[in-house]
């Protein structure tokens, strides 16, 4: 018999984010065609926990409802998660993501988006849980696009999560005239925006793989790459070397620009030309 997720009409972020977890996360669950029922209804009116082909996410009052639970700080995301942790093993940043993404889905259920900073900010109109609903009229047509926004959404935070590692462990902190500032040798692009999050004033990135180099300066700052950028084409004059009109981003290669020769400066030399800048 094939397999069947059931799950409720008019789909919200918790019952999207439980398909997905299931489709994803058990393989043999990838294939599994998803049905929908009105709100206290299961499939064909049968038990929602009695069929092994069948699993009712966010629906039916089983096992994977968190609404059993009515009063509880829980989501069906939430018990899903917890049944996939069971059954099968994952990297470190694997299950770090999906935690991470799983309680943002459980605050949404649980209304908590509306104590979360500046509530009103126009900003939030762009998350998933906003234009959700607004995607089709269909529930199925829902579905398939939420499915592929969690992929990005997990990828993100995959990434986020590895990068963030990367500032912390392998991050060399330095100070500059502007504040202080972190480079790190690495390939994940996203600990350029972490380090700026993290307070930094500058963020350097040398990849391994490429050699390409890259410099953030916060916008909020004032500061200026020039002297940085002139002494970066003395050192190193066959480099491909680009500052951005702002003075705060200094690069070496990017994926909007291929065919860039990169550096052959070591991130200590590189260091010391942004102390001295």
């Amino acid at each position: 018999m094939a397999k069947i997720i059931v799950t409720h009409r008019h789909v919200d972020l918790d019952a999207l984010c439980s398909v997905w977890l299931i489709k994803r996360f058990l393989p043999s669950w990838s294939e599994a065609k998803i049905d929908f029922v009105p709100v206290g209804q299961t499939l064909r009116g049968a038990p929602p926990d009695d069929d092994l082909d069948i699993l009712h996410v966010d629906v039916g009052g089983g096992k994977l409802d968190h609404h059993r639970f009515y009063g509880e700080y829980s989501s069906a995301a939430h018990l899903v998660l917890e049944k996939i942790f069971n059954e099968r093993e994952f990297s470190k940043f694997a299950k770090e993501a999906l935690k991470r993404l799983v309680e943002v889905v459980t605050e949404v259920d649980n209304g908590r988006m509306i104590t979360w900073e500046n509530a009103s900010s126009d900003r939030y109109e762009f998350c998933l849980h906003q234009f959700l609903p607004k995607l089709s009229e269909k529930d199925e047509e829902i579905v398939h696009l939420g499915l592929n926004c969690l992929d990005a959404v997990f990828r993100s935070l995959r990434e986020k999560i590895a990068a963030e590692e990367a500032v912390e462990k392998e991050g060399r902190v330095f100070g500059t005239r502007w504040g202080k500032a972190v480079a790190v040798e690495t390939a994940v692009d996203e600990v350029l925006s972490v380090g700026q999050k993290k307070g930094y004033v500058l963020v350097a990135k040398k990849d391994p793989r490429s050699g390409h180099l890259r410099i953030y300066g916060r916008w909020d700052k004032e500061l200026d790459l020039t002297r940085a950028y002139e002494e970066l084409k003395k050192k190193d004059p066959l480099a491909t070397w680009y500052l951005h009109p702002s003075k705060r981003l200094l690069l070496n290669g990017s994926r909007t620009s291929p065919g860039i020769v990169p550096t052959k400066l070591s991130l200590s030399e590189i260091i010391k030309i942004l102390k001295n800048a």
